[in-house]
């Protein structure tokens, strides 16, 4: 059954019937939220279909790094200036560490861009797109799915719609668990992201101004999932002194101030991106690495190319169903090349850091100084990581 339409929603939003939606959107996260509210945009009747959330669910630790792109698609969709001053912070420079002496830096100032990626409160980014759905004409929430000329899945790469639908998911599981958690050091960040490359793990301090302005911290940490095991059961203040090891104390004191998460970490891409009637997006067509931080930049770069063949489609073959296969070939071709781009790319440097070999580390690491070296590559991989 329908749930009725907000009574805070402007000009009769969400009155449309069930039979007469355009778009049925499973999935009710950042991508599916988002896809809502760009659909809407355009005019398009959306129902959104999402589980209720958990009563019992804990904190969410969790920081979203959005390169200009994701930025871009969340102002023209009124969501980034809703978001509280403290719940995003710019990156100004990245400063990577090999496991031999290997060093890259990349800076925004070099590149000519006031930030290299925001670091995002994931909770508040999500609270935020919700409410943004209360204003949002056109758009339903729905309790059961409701007939729709095309379904768009956002589900999450554990999408049950997209196992009945046949579109299998090629996935490795690396054996590794990402920790994420909120650290409080007693120096400022200033803008500085930091990540470690090397054998057995992969750690990243995003900066944040949560809990306290300038000298935040979301963690993203990389292991192997014995590894990964242990350090969740530590307690904060060896939890601590385990992170003063492995960053040296780069960062300055660091102090745990949130609950741990960890998940299991894969890589995979579906075998079918559509079929007649159904699209996927976000997670539920593609899963990367978390260390280059390109997860949800992927799955909003998904939403942009999608409304924008929708919408064109509306204006010059009015007459096409909008989920006439042909048309959603466009979007899967659009997008599949680039996310199997970075899918490689964090695949290929994970693989390349796990190899212990004294000669591979020093091949790593002398690359990785080369890449420093040499202004023009460095400048053409930032420009790929911020339009991802």
């Amino acid at each position: 059954m329908l749930v009725p339409p907000f009574a805070s929603s402007p000009a009769g939003s969400g009155h449309s019937s069930a039979s007469t939606l355009d778009v049925l959107i499973r999935g009710g996260g950042p991508v599916g939220t988002s896809l809502a509210l760009a659909l809407s945009r355009e005019g398009l009747k959306v129902g959104l279909l999402a589980a209720p959330p958990r009563r019992d669910a804990a904190p969410d630790v969790r920081t979203y790094a959005l390169n200009a792109g994701a930025v871009a698609l969340l102002r023209e969709l009124r969501v980034w200036d809703a978001l509280p001053e403290d719940a995003r912070t710019a990156v100004s420079d990245m400063q990577i560490r090999g496991d031999d002496g290997g060093a890259l830096e990349f800076s925004a100032w070099q590149q000519g861009v006031a930030e290299l990626a925001w670091i995002v409160d994931a909770a508040a980014l999500e609270q935020v797109l919700g409410e943004a759905l209360r204003f949002a004409p056109h758009v339903q929430r729905l309790t059961q799915p409701a007939p729709a000329a095309l379904t768009a899945i956002c589900e999450g790469r554990d999408s049950a719609t997209r196992e009945a639908l046949g579109a299998g998911f090629e996935a490795f599981a690396y054996g590794h668990l990402g920790v994420a958690a909120r650290l409080l050091s007693d120096r400022p960040h200033h803008g500085v992201a930091r990540q470690w490359f090397r054998h057995p793990d992969i750690l990243a301090l995003l900066p944040f101004d949560r809990p306290q302005a300038g000298h935040g911290y979301g963690l993203v940490w990389s292991l192997p999932q014995d590894e990964a095991e242990q350090v969740m059961a530590l307690s904060d203040a060896d939890f601590a002194a385990r992170l003063q090891e492995a960053t040296g104390g780069a960062a300055g004191r660091l102090e745990p101030v949130s609950p741990r998460a960890a998940w299991p970490l894969r890589v995979g891409q579906a075998s079918r991106w559509c079929g007649p009637g159904w699209v996927l997006l976000g997670d539920a067509a593609h899963a990367v690495h978390p260390l280059a931080g390109q997860g949800l930049n992927l799955g909003l770069a998904d939403v942009r190319v999608l409304a924008q063949v929708l919408v064109e489609a509306r204006r010059t073959t009015p007459w096409r169903p909008l989920g006439d296969e042909r048309l959603l070939r466009r979007y899967a071709r659009e997008r599949s090349v680039p996310t199997l781009a970075m899918s490689r790319l964090t695949d290929g440097l994970l693989h390349l850091f796990a190899q212990p070999a004294p000669p591979l580390r020093e091949l790593r690491n002398h690359g990785m100084t080369l890449v420093q070296q040499l202004g023009p590559l460095k400048r053409w991989l930032t420009a790929r990581a911020l339009d991802a």
